[in-house]
């Protein structure tokens, strides 16, 4: 979440187009509902985005060759380890257009089968993260609300293109410097 709100505040016109799909889909609602969501599509490509961006983790969970194989060119051992970096390829420019670029947009309308060799942040194959519907529920829901009841902005005068972007190398992929914002209740009419 730290990074999706990190994104949208270094993109002001994207979070405020965020703000509209939601508060324009939920009319005035105060709770949003898991049926809500659905009528969210650019929320969506905007979580999409982030974790094509900014994935959970810069590697994979290490897989273990049982057998000699050729793979990318290379002869990979029987017994070797292979670690998978899911933060190069889902940057990798001949795979993504303006790869260092946070843009939304460039989900609309794709199969994501099409796509599931270079959009990783869960895995992919047989051994994908089984929890992957919730944590696409979870952010979503998350996501939506901070949108829906709050406008949001940066302390101090500071400006979008000011925001640190830092990451913090581990186990999970972090921001270096905490995220500080600034949250005002949203009036609804």
């Amino acid at each position: 979440m730290e990074w999706a709100m990190t994104e949208l505040i270094r993109h002001p016109e994207i979070m405020r187009k965020a703000q509209e799909e939601v508060r324009k889909a939920l009319n005035g609602k105060r709770k949003i509902e898991e049926k809500d969501i659905s009528n969210l599509p650019y929320l969506n490509m905007i979580i999409k985005e982030t974790l094509r961006a900014r994935p959970p983790g810069p590697f994979l969970v290490p897989r273990h060759s049982l057998e000699t194989i050729k793979l990318g060119g290379y002869t990979v051992p029987a017994g070797s380890r292979v670690m998978i970096n899911a933060w190069a390829i889902m940057r990798d420019q001949t795979c993504w257009d303006e790869a260092e670029s946070f843009k939304p947009e460039r989900f609309e309308g794709v199969d994501m089968a099409d796509i599931r060799d270079s959009f990783i942040p869960f895995g992919g194959g047989r051994r994908i993260c089984p929890g992957i519907n919730f944590g696409m529920r979870s952010m979503e829901n998350v996501l939506a609300n901070l949108l829906y009841h709050f406008d949001w902005k940066l302390p101090g005068g500071k400006k979008p293109e000011e925001v640190d972007v830092e990451e913090a190398f581990g186990l999970s992929l972090i921001r270096k410097n905490d995220l500080v914002l600034v949250a005002t209740p949203y009036k609804y009419i």
